[in-house]
């Protein structure tokens, strides 16, 4: 039986040799170069995309507090408290929302239809931009987009950028593009996806406006084309105690119509922006 071990043992030492012969010198590691992440239902393996940033965030970050709301701990950015509305939303009193500790707001300003594919003013967009304007909450926008091609996209944004003219924003301008069964774009390949949104982004960088895209983290990992779209600002929606997209994000939708705030009369979504020290200053 020892002898038996023992050829066992050193024909199994032979195959790892010649296969690490076969390799350079060293054994097969299927994952090399690969990262472990949480795509929100498993673990996967990802190989990252180069030039896009990767997210420093621990879960030590951050604290769960009352009322859903999540505080960073971390050291390196500053943070501000948000949130995004709607017609959802209904009548908000913005005279009341920045005590409750919110420094900025994303309205929707409008949408394409679902199935026919008409475009429309969200019903509450300019109470909110003026309210939110007024209370001195920083600002930015988003548009719900069913663009099934790249002229469709840049209709899209033409269309923002009229409801958004004279507007003081400060910031971005978000396509949120988004597919369920049923939907117009429902079944559009991930390339078209991506030239979209791209067409959005290039029309409203080209008006002077700071471009964005909302998306989860299986669009993160599965759809987008993080590379192509790296220098528009990234708005990730995953909710959770602490932000494990395994890629840096300008703002982290971290709840979704369960927080309650004074002013906004149903509950709404609730997120943080992340902002990085500005070395430049002395």
């Amino acid at each position: 039986m020892k002898s038996t071990a023992k050829s066992i043992t050193a024909l199994m030492l032979i195959i790892v040799l010649l296969t690490a012969s076969a390799c350079g010198g060293r054994p097969v590691d299927e994952h090399e170069g690969q990262v472990l992440v949480n795509d929100g239902f498993k673990d996967v393996w990802i190989t990252p995309v180069e030039d896009v940033k990767v997210n420093p965030l621990e879960e030590d970050d951050f604290v769960v507090e009352e009322e859903g709301k999540i505080r960073y701990t971390g050291d390196f950015y500053s943070i501000k408290l948000g949130v995004d509305v709607s017609y959802h939303q209904f009548d908000i009193d913005w005279s009341r929302v920045p005590g409750a500790g919110i420094d900025f707001a994303v309205i929707r300003v409008g949408y394409r239809g679902y199935t026919v594919g008409s475009m429309f003013p969200d019903e509450y967009y300019e109470a909110n931009l003026k309210g939110a304007i007024e209370n001195g909450l920083d600002v930015g926008v988003y548009f719900f987009s069913q663009a099934i091609n790249v002229q469709e996209a840049i209709e899209e944004a033409n269309f923002v950028l009229e409801l958004i003219k004279g507007y003081d924003l400060t910031l971005p301008v978000y396509f949120d593009w988004e597919s369920e069964p049923g939907y117009r774009v429902d079944g559009l390949s991930f390339e078209t996806m991506n030239d979209c949104a791209v067409a959005f982004c290039e029309t409203i960088k080209n008006a002077g406006y700071e471009p964005g895209i909302y998306f989860s983290k299986q669009q993160g990992y599965y759809a987008y084309d993080l590379g192509r779209i790296s220098d528009y600002s990234f708005w990730v929606t995953n909710p959770g105690d602490f932000q494990d997209f395994y890629y840096a994000g300008d703002i982290w939708q971290y709840s979704m119509d369960t927080a309650y705030i004074a002013g906004i009369p149903t509950p709404t979504d609730l997120n943080m922006m992340f902002i990085e020290p500005d070395y430049s200053v002395e």
